[in-house]
């Protein structure tokens, strides 16, 4: 495509709602931003640009120091060297494991230097799932110990639960509970040979992000056990001499997704040492609202949010390094300007509170939403509800939506009747072993026992083909740019059915409650259904 026909289609006369949407994706997802990676001067342009957006559509500031950006403090983080690990068997001599071959290190945000010298515990896959019947500890005490397992979670979860109990946090914050100082991934066998450790090692010192605390250290899933690197399959086989279940075995079940696994603690002390390097940065998230009408409810906030980072400049594909993010998540962000817009000229204000929230470094784990969730800008007791906007593929003409979350509270019923009206039907997750539920911001919210839905134009028609192009082709590529075929008509559709989804949540007469029962709801506190 020759410079003029790019411009010919950038350019190209649209109605005045589509236009509206398009003009915040071509600036937001120009090369000018350079892929607004968090903590950049080009994402900072981009947080201004949002706040003014709000300004117009005459949202009430709801940053800091009443202005629209909530400062979010980051730390970079990395492994400062290599670290040592050093295995002593019972009744043996030390025996330091070989960097690359036998372990790699983590780099542990909370400290500068981490220190740990204990025995280990195998755990399986390290969960705690009564539910699925899946308790990995039963039998051994970790208290006071490192736990080793391995990354993942059986087959037999279900797609959100898999994902969820899968993650090393969660992994981490289930040790932790239990009174280990400590937690180590295992190298799959199953993985070993398509992924060889010593590829790992090449990048252990790679910078990953977090927010910082006053004190300039990082937030982290469990300070008290935190993660001290990963263990390769020739590493494990030291740790397991001696031990009463063989590694052999061990390595043999676990090629099966459904293993099951007998808690065993090995046969010695592992005493590990690695340091840490800390890097401050800073970024903000983008706070507006339109205040309640209701004298009653009117207090209650319901949040509509989207990330407004991408994933910068990365290594160049076809002469291109920029990683525009227009579809992930410009479009997003375009979205919850124009609902905002929508908001102000659709008649009566909202009865709760209606805030909108554009947050930072979502690319690099949820950060922007987790630091607002923990720090929020309204009281976090008033928060009924968030209604996320990640990454819309609007290259087809959608029959039907996917919601994320429907099914678990009472947002099902207002989120079927809002799509209805727009003339589609919700349909079932259709890659539920993707977890999409627990990998988008609306999880911070989820955290906080928040009822939380998240939004995707449905697989139906066409949607299946452009859902696995755009996935396979344009996702954190320098492709996802405006020379894909995006119809704005059908961003219009897409803003139609979030609007109409938050104004149901604002002018409900009750707050909404988890379904009676659900996992998260219970787990995290939430209201619930009787």
């Amino acid at each position: 495509m020759t410079n003029a026909e790019l411009n010919a289609k950038l350019t190209a006369p649209l109605p005045a709602d589509q236009a509206a949407m398009k003009a915040h994706v071509l600036f937001l997802a120009s090369d000018a931003m350079r892929g607004r990676e968090a903590g950049s001067g080009e994402y900072d342009i981009a947080a201004q640009y949002v706040a003014s957006q709000f300004y117009a559509a005459g949202l009430k500031p709801m940053g800091d120091d009443g202005g629209y950006l909530q400062k979010v403090p980051l730390v970079s983080y990395k492994a400062a060297d290599k670290g040592n690990f050093v295995w002593t068997a019972r009744g043996g001599q030390p025996q330091p494991l070989v960097f690359g071959t036998d372990f790699v290190p983590a780099a542990n945000a909370a400290k500068i230097e981490t220190a740990v010298t204990a025995p280990v515990v195998f755990v399986g896959w390290g969960i705690d799932a009564p539910q699925y019947k899946q308790d990995d500890y039963k039998g051994v005490d970790v208290r006071g110990k490192i736990v080793a397992y391995f990354g993942g979670a059986p087959a037999r979860f279900g797609g959100e639960e898999r994902a969820f109990f899968g993650s090393g946090g969660t992994k981490a914050r289930t040790a932790a509970a239990k009174g280990a100082v400590g937690v180590i991934a295992i190298e799959s066998p199953r993985t070993a040979t398509a992924r060889p450790f010593a590829r790992m090692a090449q990048f252990y010192d790679a910078p990953r992000i977090t927010w910082a605390r006053p004190d300039g250290t990082g937030k982290v899933d469990a300070p008290t056990a935190p993660s001290l690197g990963t263990i390769s399959v020739a590493g494990m086989e030291k740790l397991f001499a001696g031990a009463r279940t063989s590694w052999a075995s061990v390595a043999r079940a676990s090629m099966n997704e459904n293993a099951v696994y007998k808690a065993v603690q090995l046969p010695g002390t592992l005493a590990v040492a690695t340091k840490t390097e800390l890097k401050p940065a800073m970024s903000s998230n983008v706070v507006g609202m339109i205040p309640g009408s209701d004298p009653v409810i009117g207090s209650e906030v319901v949040v509509l949010s989207a990330h407004l980072d991408h994933i910068g400049v990365g290594r160049p594909v076809k002469g291109d390094a920029i990683n525009n993010g227009a579809l992930d998540n410009a479009i997003g962000i375009a979205s919850l300007i124009e609902e905002a817009k929508r908001f102000k000229t659709g008649g009566a204000a909202p009865k709760r509170s209606v805030l909108f929230l554009a947050v930072t470094a979502e690319e690099k784990g949820l950060i922007g939403s987790d630091y607002f969730s923990n720090n929020p800008t309204v009281p976090l007791k008033d928060i009924v509800a968030d209604v996320n906007l990640d990454m819309p593929i609007l290259t087809y003409a959608f029959q039907d939506m996917v919601v994320f979350g429907a099914e678990r509270s009472s947002l099902g019923p207002i989120v079927r009747e809002a799509v209805a009206a727009i003339g589609v039907g919700l349909s079932p997750d259709p890659m539920p072993e993707q977890g999409i539920f627990v990998r988008s911001d609306h999880f911070r919210f989820v955290q906080k026992g928040i009822p939380s839905v998240f939004l995707w134009p449905g697989q139906k028609g066409d949607g299946k083909a452009a859902v696995e192009l755009f996935m396979s082709t344009h996702y954190h590529q320098p492709s996802d740019d405006l020379k894909q075929p995006i119809l704005w008509d059908q961003g219009v559709r897409f803003v139609d059915a979030n609007y109409r989804i938050a104004r149901g949540i604002a002018d409900a007469a009750q707050r909404p409650v988890w379904n009676k029962g659900d996992y998260f709801g219970t787990l995290y506190n939430g209201p619930m259904a009787k």
